[in-house]
């Protein structure tokens, strides 16, 4: 059973998929090559043998000069001695499986569960392992403290993600502050996304509270927001159906395209103007005159 904290590390590479190859190039220095399209692909990596093997997310990322990669992202919240020969699997399946070339990426959430996970896995003789896999980690070591708003939205996936790894740190409220207010300024439901992430990321740390209590005007803001969207919507669909409705008991025939088009119209001025050409149109195109 993984924990709350553990889905939200890497479901934050799921809500925006080229997050990944950003911190690959921003936080590691890995000169990636451009990328044409990036998505999520089934992270069941279990043969017909009774083994469970499922890596946390995986995505497909397809270059425009150098091919298609399979980046198995793991979230890692304490060392696992199983772990390794888990992630040397993944790679080996994936390789042979897709033909394509595997990247283990490991994002941990405390600097010595990510020293511990950067350590190369050998297999084979020490002096010539037959297998070496190098996991690229993510951690407080190499995640930057992002305290500036203007920062944070340049790219809040990072943003979201450096929040949690720094939450046990001295900057935890500056980074929460910052993320808070910048999530207020963007597209309601994807600053629920993250805000939902970022505290299941915290988990049981004492800023958790802090950042329940900046979300809770915003969360409420939104709710109020989406209420009114809601409402106008209803008002729309019913001053639709009034215009509709006048028109056929007038006795002027409503082609499905023109049907169409009342029905989608969400602009109540407008209805109301169509409404009130109805009760003395002598045709329907006058409408829309």
């Amino acid at each position: 059973m993984v924990s709350s904290s553990h889905e939200a590390l890497h479901r934050i590479f799921q809500e925006d998929t080229g997050a990944v190859v950003r911190a690959l190039r921003k936080l590691l220095g890995i000169p990636f090559p451009d990328t044409s399209k990036t998505f999520v692909v089934s992270p069941d990596l279990t043969e017909i043998a009774p083994v469970e093997r499922r890596v946390d997310t995986l995505l497909q990322v397809e270059t425009e000069k150098h091919g298609t990669y399979l980046f198995a992202i793991e979230s890692q919240g304490r060392r696992d001695p199983d772990k390794p020969a888990a992630w040397a699997y993944y790679l080996s399946y994936l390789h042979a499986k897709f033909r394509h070339q595997p990247v283990l990426v490991v994002l941990c959430s405390d600097e010595a569960t990510a020293r511990w996970a950067a350590r190369p896995i050998t297999l084979g003789l020490p002096s010539h392992p037959s297998l070496t896999v190098r996991p690229l980690v993510l951690g407080p070591g190499n995640t930057p403290v992002i305290t500036d708003e203007k920062e944070v939205a340049r790219d809040i996936p990072i943003a979201a993600f450096s929040a949690i790894t720094h939450s046990k740190s001295a900057n935890a409220d500056a980074i929460l502050k910052a993320l808070a207010s910048t999530l207020d300024k963007i597209d309601p439901d994807q600053a629920t996304v993250y805000a939902e992430l970022v505290e299941a990321g915290l988990g049981d740390t004492s800023v958790r509270e802090l950042w329940r209590d900046l979300m809770s005007a915003l969360l409420n803001f939104f709710r109020s927001q989406h209420a009114q969207r809601a409402f106008a919507q209803v008002r729309a669909e019913r001053a639709a159906e009034d215009v509709l409705r006048i028109l056929s008991l007038r006795g002027l025939e409503v082609t499905a395209e023109t049907r169409e088009r009342i029905q989608s119209c969400t602009d109540l001025d407008v209805l109301g103007t169509w409404l009130d050409r109805a009760v003395t149109a002598s045709r329907v195109e006058e409408l829309f005159d």
